[in-house]
């Protein structure tokens, strides 16, 4: 089973999914809508993990400091897409109300939520740690670099141009077969 993360703002059936589900299985892939709240967020997750098979995480953005944090908490191998590293701070620029890319919907992203971020922060990832990172050099939300950084005692591929959304994660999925297979 494959529990999929989306990122700040987003859907649990963004494009990434539907690469995901074409190529594995709707079956296979989780994906649900997390909840905006952090807190909340972990624990949705925590419960997803608790009562499922999970194998593999995949995280998109905030998705992928998600990931991190779960895979490191319960040995999970994980595929971190372009991943937000500091969310308590580049997340700061959005407090207030944004609008839900998938559903159009206006929701409200409270200070409390960067501090809780935070919260569970920790430094750069063990090299025993299992992680594949992949990320586009033209991501004009996040510096891939600090990403590239944290995980330089992974599996880190670098593709030259792209953008935040990751929009060709299909050309990647043989690479993500071998990572499963490899874990």
């Amino acid at each position: 089973m494959i529990l999929y993360i989306h990122g700040f703002a987003s859907c649990g059936a963004g494009n990434k999914v539907q690469f995901l589900w074409q190529h594995f299985g709707e079956a296979q892939v989780i994906s649900p809508d997390l909840p905006v709240a952090p807190v909340e967020a972990i624990s949705y997750l925590e419960a997803i993990i608790n009562e499922k098979p999970v194998k593999l995480l995949i995280g998109s953005s905030l998705g992928g400091y998600y990931a991190d944090y779960l895979g490191s908490r319960y040995g999970i191998p994980a595929v971190l897409i372009n991943p937000s590293t500091r969310p308590f701070e580049t997340l700061r620029n959005y407090i207030g109300t944004n609008t839900n890319w998938c559903s159009g919907e206006p929701f409200e992203w409270k200070p409390g939520y960067c501090d809780a971020l935070e919260s569970i922060y920790r430094e750069a990832p063990a090299s025993d740690e299992n992680y594949l990172v992949l990320l586009q050099s033209a991501d004009e939300v996040l510096d891939y670099r600090l990403a590239e950084t944290r995980y330089q005692h992974h599996k880190v591929i670098v593709e030259q141009g792209g953008n935040h959304r990751f929009e060709n994660l299909g050309d990647y999925l043989s690479v993500i077969d071998e990572f499963i297979n490899a874990s």
